[in-house]
C-alpha cells in the first residue's frame, strides 16, 4: 500500500489551515478537490483521519499520518535545497510547527528569530502551550519541536537540556503590607488573593507547598497574559510567580517585591526535536541553543 502524495498534501494542508477552504487556497485547488483527496485517502487507509469541525483536527489515526506528512515535507525541502532549488521563488518555505510555553516565548525565545531571519526558506509556526504539557503535542505529531519542562524522551525525538528558568513570587509593596505583614506566612497566603495564568499553571501551588507549607485554595484570579501577570502583581491585585527575566526592572525600582525574599522556583527546560537528519531542524536547534544559553540559568539553585 502506498500513500498518494497529492492526498497527503491535502491532508496536511487541512490540518495546517484548520479547514477544507483554507487548504484549497493554500494548494490553489478547489474545495471539492481537497474534499475528494481526503475521502480517497481515508478510503485507501480504511480509517477516518480528520474530525470535521472548526477547526478540523486529526483523529488518533490521523495524528500518526500528520507526523509522517511533516517529515515528508521537511525532507523534500532539504533535498530541494541540496539540489540548489531552495532559493526564493523556486521552492516554498518549509513551515516548522513548534510549541513553546508563553513565558519563554515572551522572554527569551524570540531571539531564535534573529538567527533565522536571513533564511527565507524557513518559517516558524509557533504554538503556545504550558511547559508541562507541550510534549503531548510532539507525541501526537502536531509539532516538530517543543520547549518542555519534561526530560522524558518522546518516541522518535531527541531531547537536550536548555537551562533553567527562574520564577519569583512577586507582589506590590502595598499588597504585602495589606495581606502579609505581621501574620504567619502560611496563614496569610492561605487567604491572600493569588494570580494564576490558567488552569494548567501549577507554579503558585508548588511555591505555596515548598515555601509556606500551604495546600490551601486562596482567592484566585486567572490571567492568561505574561506581561499582564506582572502588571497585575504591580497593581496589587494578587501575588504570582513571574519569570525573573521579566521582573528585573520592576524589582529594581521597587514596583514589586518578593513575598518570600530569596525564595524562588527553578524550572528546567528541555528542547525536544524530531530525530531527523535535517539541516533545517539542525539550524533551528542551534538557534534555540544560542538563545537559551544567553537567557537561562545553567543550573538550579
Amino acid at each position: 500500500m502506498k500513500i498518494d502524495n497529492a492526498q497527503l498534501a491535502a491532508f496536511a494542508a487541512v490540518l495546517a489551515e484548520g479547514s477544507f477552504e483554507g487548504a484549497a487556497r493554500r494548494l490553489h485547488v478547489t474545495t471539492s478537490a481537497v474534499s475528494q483527496r481526503i475521502r480517497l485517502l481515508e478510503e485507501r487507509l480504511g480509517q477516518i483521519l480528520l474530525q470535521r469541525g472548526t477547526p478540523c483536527q486529526a483523529t488518533a489515526a490521523g495524528r500518526h499520518l500528520a507526523r509522517f506528512a511533516g517529515q515528508v515535507a521537511l525532507l523534500e525541502n532539504d533535498v530541494l535545497r541540496d539540489m540548489g532549488l531552495g532559493g526564493e521563488g523556486e521552492a516554498p518555505a518549509v513551515r516548522l510547527p513548534v510549541v513553546v510555553n508563553a513565558d519563554s516565548l515572551e522572554t527569551w525565545f524570540l531571539s531564535v528569530f534573529d538567527d533565522l531571519s536571513g533564511d527565507g526558506g524557513v518559517v516558524l509556526d509557533v504554538r503556545v502551550e504550558d511547559q508541562d504539557h507541550s510534549a503531548r503535542l510532539l507525541r501526537e505529531g502536531t509539532v516538530m519541536a517543543a520547549v518542555s519542562s519534561s526530560p522524558a524522551l518522546v518516541q522518535g525525538c531527541r531531547v537536550e537540556a536548555l537551562g533553567v528558568m527562574r520564577y519569583l513570587a512577586l507582589a506590590s509593596p502595598e499588597y504585602v503590607r495589606r495581606y502579609l505583614a505581621g501574620r504567619p506566612l502560611d496563614a496569610a497566603l492561605a487567604a491572600a488573593p493569588m494570580l494564576v495564568f490558567n488552569a494548567k499553571d501549577a507554579l503558585q501551588a508548588r511555591f505555596l507547598a515548598l515555601c509556606a507549607g500551604v495546600a490551601a485554595e486562596p482567592p484566585t484570579h486567572f490571567l492568561p497574559s505574561v506581561h499582564g501577570f506582572l502588571e497585575a502583581a504591580r497593581r496589587g491585585i494578587g501575588w504570582g510567580m513571574v519569570p525573573a527575566l521579566l521582573a528585573r526592572d520592576a524589582l529594581t525600582v521597587g514596583r514589586v517585591v518578593e513575598i518570600v525574599p530569596g525564595g524562588c522556583l527553578d524550572v528546567p527546560l528541555y528542547w525536544h526535536c524530531w530525530r531527523l537528519d535535517s539541516p533545517i531542524l539542525k539550524t533551528l536547534t542551534q538557534a534555540v541553543r544560542r538563545a537559551a544559553a544567553v537567557a537561562l540559568l545553567a543550573d538550579a539553585a
